[in-house]
């Protein structure tokens, strides 16, 4: 089997983390960025190897049985990303001047901002929203491109934009859009159409890998194998 820990797109990443950890349980994380002139396999290699990270389904259910936590390692570029749940586990040890907890503080990459929050049904969910920063700065953006652009530059100005439509997603640029359209209209402007705004969400494959990464010149791992006859992971390409 493999463990797979470099998603190859940035949708990918924040759908593989929201989706299929932080709503699954993980919650506490510590995260940073690998310095210039380290090699990335070199850090993924011993954060994998330190706290033993790849294992199988049938083994983390075995750990959640006996009261200790489950890990998991995500990297995109240079920024790199521990979870555990709950549970014993020497992580928490060893890490606990800097764990943070994603209830209380969202992990902020590429833009947005990932947490885990009472929905509008009073249910708590994995949350997927744009950061208050960029946020701030796509409202400013949007309201003064408009002012000075037609019907049609606008719509293509939110088609273009990279934020995938998770539901606190397109609340937020629902609310972009009914700021730009005051202002156009304050401007005697035609309205931009709620359809400007895409609603649904691509599902991605987050580990498929393009074709030049199924190169043999490739040198970043991919994934790390389990393999049992060698007791522990190994890396291939």
């Amino acid at each position: 089997m493999t463990y797979h820990y470099l998603p190859t797109s940035v949708p990918g990443f924040v759908q593989q983390l929201a989706v299929a950890y932080i709503a699954r349980g993980y919650f506490f994380y510590v995260a940073g960025h690998i310095p210039p002139g380290k090699r990335p396999e070199d850090i993924d290699r011993k954060l994998l190897d330190q706290y033993g990270v790849p294992m199988s389904r049938w083994q983390r259910a075995r750990r959640r049985l006996t009261g200790r936590a489950s890990m998991q390692y995500l990297r995109y570029g240079s920024f790199w990303l521990l979870i555990a749940t709950h549970g014993k586990h020497e992580f928490f040890e060893r890490e606990r001047t800097v764990i943070r907890d994603v209830r209380r503080e969202p992990i902020s990459f590429a833009g947005y901002s990932i947490g885990y929050r009472r929905g509008r049904d009073l249910k708590w969910h994995a949350s997927v929203r744009i950061h208050p920063n960029e946020y701030r700065w796509l409202k400013q953006f949007m309201v003064q491109f408009s002012r000075n652009a037609t019907t049609e530059e606008v719509e293509e100005e939110f088609a273009r934009l990279r934020f995938e439509p998770y539901a606190p997603v397109v609340r937020q640029l629902f609310s972009v859009l009914r700021m730009v359209n005051r202002t156009r209209q304050s401007l005697g402007l035609e309205s931009v159409p709620a359809e400007a705004v895409r609603t649904r969400r691509r599902v991605l494959r987050a580990f498929d890998l393009p074709e030049s990464a199924r190169s043999p010149m490739n040198e970043i791992p991919y994934a790390i194998e389990l393999s049992a006859k060698e007791g522990g992971p190994r890396r291939f390409c």
